[in-house]
């Protein structure tokens, strides 16, 4: 069960709604991948996306030297609803991620 109040506060940071963002339109993204869309270094977007795992939104996966993220695919309808709501309301240019040295998106 996703807790309601950390689900909304992961959302209140502009660079957690793009994450989520890219993450709805591209499946699987790796922390290259967000770090060169975001234009943000590193560290800040893993520390992004440690709100965002601790929120239950997404999960990540090693693949090799990479970690992997991706939208957890147990969130409820409801709040599903409402990131896809949001990722209409960001507009392409805020989802479109570089792609990273693994050659892979």
């Amino acid at each position: 069960m996703i807790d309601h109040q950390a689900f909304f506060e992961a959302l209140a940071d502009p660079i957690r709604r793009r994450i989520l963002a890219m993450l709805l339109e591209h499946d699987e993204l790796c922390v290259c991948d967000l770090h060169s869309a975001l234009d943000a270094p590193q560290p800040k977007v893993s520390r992004h996306l440690a709100v965002l795992r601790g929120a239950e939104l997404v999960l990540v996966r090693r693949d090799g030297v990479w970690m992997r993220y991706r939208i957890h695919p147990q969130l409820p309808a409801w709040a599903l609803r409402i990131l896809m709501h949001m990722k209409d309301g960001l507009g392409s240019e805020a989802i479109t991620p570089s792609v990273c040295a693994t050659g892979e998106s």
